[in-house]
């Protein structure tokens, strides 16, 4: 596996190594000691898969409060994805910076978002499953999000014009200058 320092201080991609011949390839996606040795030491007690139908299917930005506040291990294992994170720790020299990768089955990069971050993604393929590791559950008490396209924060989304397929939850979503104070930046 390889590290790969994103241009937020905490984010990672982590890549992994594949071994491959004429049947396929091998990989191993995850490995506890590694992960916690070279990019955060954290105990992950879920994972989360989801499946989007249609190219430009955008979902997010989201974060969970404390003391759900979620770290996530993001990987494809179907189709692309864009995956981005908005620092959203108040005091962070990067607040409301973002950072974006693509991830795909192809590819097999993984993202690792720490909580003080929004997560959110767009999807570039047809059918793109989602697979996620995070450190804390789903609290519906404590989850909340930040505008997908919001002008402040000028995320440079990979989508065809109007092409943004969401939620009803995720149209109205705070923007960056309107989100209740959520994270401190601990240096």
């Amino acid at each position: 596996m390889k590290r790969i320092d994103e241009a937020l201080p905490g984010v990672v991609r982590v890549v992994p190594a594949r071994f491959g011949d004429s049947r396929g390839y091998f990989s191993e996606v995850f490995k506890d000691a590694w992960f916690r040795e070279n990019v955060a030491d954290v105990s992950f007690v879920q994972d989360n898969e989801s499946l989007s139908a249609t190219v430009g299917t955008v979902r997010g930005l989201h974060f969970q409060l404390a003391p759900f506040a979620q770290g996530k291990l993001v990987r494809c294992i179907a189709g692309a994805l864009f995956d981005v994170a908005v620092d959203i720790r108040v005091g962070s020299p990067t607040y409301g910076k973002w950072v974006g990768v693509t991830l795909s089955a192809e590819n097999g990069e993984q993202l690792w978002v720490p909580p003080g971050f929004a997560h959110g993604f767009a999807t570039l393929a047809p059918n793109t499953v989602i697979s996620y590791k995070v450190t804390a559950p789903y609290s519906a008490a404590h989850d909340r999000g930040l505008l997908w396209n919001d002008a402040d924060v000028g995320i440079d989304w990979p989508l065809a014009g109007d092409g943004a397929i969401l939620s009803d939850k995720d149209k109205v979503q705070p923007t960056l200058a309107d989100l209740p104070h959520s994270f401190d930046y601990q240096a």
